[in-house]
């Protein structure tokens, strides 16, 4: 019968914590002031491992539906930013989001390779050595949330979501 020294000895390493993290994400030359990156990997305070879904496409045969597995899909990916006093990774959001469609204009760019770039998920150990790493390709903001302002808040800092399109992601254990 198992008991809980079996149990500890399975849970490799004390268990992956949800606390230890890290996501890096260069922005799109036009977007960047500089410092972003780093910033982006101290503020961001929540976010996912990416979800993916694999479809199904039903076909019927003889009163029944033989289930047949479909494409993959990638869903939207979220972070959770503090947003600092200076505004910098709120702005750098904006203004990438301005390169894709213009605000005035309705204008933006067209080559994929201008607006798209790299993330990177790192999951954390508890001394802060990568044990699985996420990299989702060809990411780009889809929808920058609101900032809720309120009398009500007086002890908390502002954050922000961002939700984001990808083509796909890649992982890697690196333990």
């Amino acid at each position: 019968m198992p008991n809980i020294n079996d149990f500890k000895a399975k849970l490799a390493g004390g268990g992956a914590r949800a606390n230890q993290f890290k996501v890096t994400m260069p922005f799109p030359g036009y977007a960047a002031v500089g410092g972003e990156i780093e910033d982006l990997a101290f503020l961001c305070r929540a976010t996912t491992i990416p979800a993916m879904v694999v479809g199904n496409i039903n076909v019927p045969f003889r009163g029944r539906q033989i289930k047949i597995a479909g494409d993959r899909t990638f869903e939207d990916w979220s972070v959770t930013v503090l947003n600092d006093t200076n505004f910098k990774l709120r702005n750098a959001f904006e203004r990438w989001q301005n390169g894709i469609n213009n605000m005035t204009d309705n204008e933006g760019l067209t080559n994929p390779v201008d607006y798209q770039v790299d993330a990177f998920v790192d999951h954390l150990d508890r001394n802060g050595n990568t044990i699985k790493s996420y990299t989702l390709r060809g990411l780009y903001p889809i929808n920058i949330a609101a900032i809720d302002l309120n009398f009500d808040e007086a002890t908390a800092i502002e954050e922000f979501s961002v939700t984001f399109a990808y083509q796909y992601f890649e992982s890697n254990t690196t333990t």
